[in-house]
């Protein structure tokens, strides 16, 4: 690597804290300044869609499913919120988690409401269960929805939890949504990039979008744009519903190679297969994320050789 070693800590990143910092960020990366973030959070978001009915493994019907793969499989960071890892942290004390401070449901949908996420839990508090369970937390996640009308209130949570969670040395993902009467394309590439530069002035390491789609363009190309808008905060590519093994390696080197994306977040394509697959999907993913393999790689990775 290293982009360890060219890492420039924010300045709001107190002194006392840099050590902390520095010791997170190489942990949560891998030294590698890339980051393969195993998202579980879907248990609030989307209820039990993901996780029960037609083409869901029955392994993914309950919650330990999740804990269980971060356990086995190559990951840098598993995120899920702070009550799900009070429940099952004993039994997976090894595992790195990220703890995501909001959630909400998909049940009021954006005609009825546009979309606000509340904080439900604050710096200080994770801090200090981290303190008391011992567990390995390295940074904590937050969603936003750009072009909600509640936008301000949850630009303003997210700016404090940045500069929170910084000041105790802990590493900040934002989740960057733009949803809302107002936003008439949520996968519009500009859009997109708007919303990885907003990241970018809250003062986040990285943040978390989703693909963009513009017909007749290709989506890596486009990425670009918002790769670049993001400045020195690090982008990440949501997964999406589960798709064919070979078309999503495929899109997530070419996320990271051709559209300069720092890794990835991934949940669906990887819990709702069975435990044994999940793992050797994990470790795919893993393979191009931290290991700079290639495609063909990851797939003889994925086939268990």
């Amino acid at each position: 690597m290293s982009d360890l070693e060219e890492l420039k800590i924010p300045l709001d990143v107190p002194r006392s804290a840099r050590g902390t910092y520095i010791e997170n960020y190489n942990a949560i990366t891998r030294s590698t300044g890339r980051l393969m973030l195993f998202a579980g959070d879907q248990k609030v978001e989307h209820l039990n869609d993901d996780f029960y009915g037609e083409g869901i493994h029955p392994d993914d019907n309950t919650p330990e499913h999740l804990f269980k793969i971060a356990r086995k499989g190559k990951i840098c960071v598993f995120a899920t919120q702070l009550g799900l890892i009070a429940r099952y942290g004993l039994d997976y004390r090894d595992v790195p988690y990220l703890v995501k401070l909001n959630s909400k449901t998909n049940l009021v949908k954006t005609s009825q409401m546009d979309p606000f996420s509340n904080q439900w839990f604050d710096v200080e508090q994770v801090i200090n269960f981290r303190d008391e369970s011992d567990l390995k937390i390295l940074g904590v996640g937050y969603t936003i929805y750009p072009g909600s009308e509640y936008e301000a209130t949850m630009l303003k949570q997210a700016a404090q939890i940045v500069h929170k969670a910084h000041e105790h040395g802990l590493i900040t993902v934002l989740w960057a949504y733009p949803r809302g009467r107002a936003v008439k394309d949520e996968r519009d590439p500009h859009t997109i990039a708007g919303a990885t530069g907003l990241a970018n002035c809250l003062g986040s390491d990285f943040v978390k979008v989703n693909y963009p789609k513009k017909k007749g363009y290709e989506s890596k190309e486009m990425f670009k744009e918002a790769v670049l808008a993001a400045g020195n905060t690090k982008v990440l590519c949501a997964g999406g519903a589960s798709v064919d093994v070979g078309a999503f390696l495929q899109r997530i080197y070419d996320q990271i190679n051709v559209s300069g994306a720092a890794g990835n977040a991934t949940g669906r394509n990887i819990h709702q297969k069975s435990l044994e697959e999940a793992v050797r999907m994990c470790n795919a993913i893993y393979a191009i994320t931290i290991e700079g393999a290639s495609v063909e790689e990851a797939m003889r990775t994925y086939g268990g050789k």
